[in-house]
């Protein structure tokens, strides 16, 4: 298949890090491909590079010391490694969005949550004041958080972890993006929350028809959500299946392993 077919295509994708203790190759090589509407899991143990990819997508790898250093991140027919600054600013939050694990760290804290959304939308968005607040109630209402005009005056502090959550879902999807990126976004969260979060992904991406690339360590939380899953081991993609067959007939060592 073209990389045309699709709208995230990545090629032979090359992350490291350059440190003085020596080169540390992050991402080494990665190829992987995300229909539109699909929802793809990357999976592996923790320091295997798959936060360091989903930065890369995203243009926000730490730099220094990280530097792409090849390969294509080709989205929606263009090479976002050839992108301009600016115009990668747009993209990021109305085409892009991403979904990190601590909300505490991405939430302001002397900041109301609806103001919060309200201002990725105004920023995005040819919206009035009114008009985008308007579509932060209604933006919070999509994530399924009850009586939304009143969570709105909320700060951070004042909610739970899994309505934080909730919040920064409601962030990511305010604008409508064609890909969602959520790096272990249950991580922080106990059990039943984890499956309500996951679920809630599930659905608004659905209805929004935005694809989603879900970042992982628990390979069993994949079950019920991915349709594609990538295994990533030191760097590198060792194995790629539907998840039906990856867990009915895992190929690699290291995907049996886990």
């Amino acid at each position: 298949m073209s990389t045309g077919e699709f709208l995230l295509a990545v090629e032979g994708l090359k992350t490291y890090l350059f440190l003085p203790e020596g080169t540390i190759r992050a991402v080494d090589g990665v190829s992987l491909q995300i229909s539109r509407g699909q929802r793809v899991a990357l999976v592996g143990e923790s320091g295997c590079g798959k936060t360091m990819t989903g930065l890369s997508l995203a243009r926000l790898i730490p730099n220094p010391p990280a530097k792409v250093v090849g390969g294509q991140i080709i989205f929606n027919n263009r090479n976002l490694l050839d992108v301009g600054d600016a115009e990668m600013t747009r993209i990021r939050g109305k085409e892009i969005s991403m979904v990190f694990q601590d909300p505490m760290t991405f939430l302001n804290p002397v900041m109301r949550v609806g103001d919060q959304i309200r201002e990725a939308i105004l920023l995005h968005q040819e919206s009035t004041e009114s008009e985008a607040k308007q579509k932060a109630v209604d933006a919070l209402r999509l994530v399924r958080i009850p009586d939304p005009e009143r969570i709105y005056k909320y700060y951070p502090h004042q909610l739970s972890g899994g309505m934080r959550q909730r919040v920064l879902i409601c962030m990511a999807l305010a604008c409508k993006p064609l890909l969602l990126v959520a790096d272990e976004p249950t991580t922080a969260l106990d059990v039943t929350v984890q499956s309500q979060v996951l679920t809630l992904i599930g659905e608004v991406t659905k209805e929004l028809g935005t694809s989603v690339l879900l970042i992982t360590h628990d390979f069993g939380i994949i079950a019920y959500f991915a349709d594609i899953v990538y295994v990533m081991y030191v760097g590198k993609i060792v194995e790629r299946a539907d998840v039906f067959s990856i867990y009915e007939d895992p190929k690699h060592p290291y995907t049996q392993g886990l």
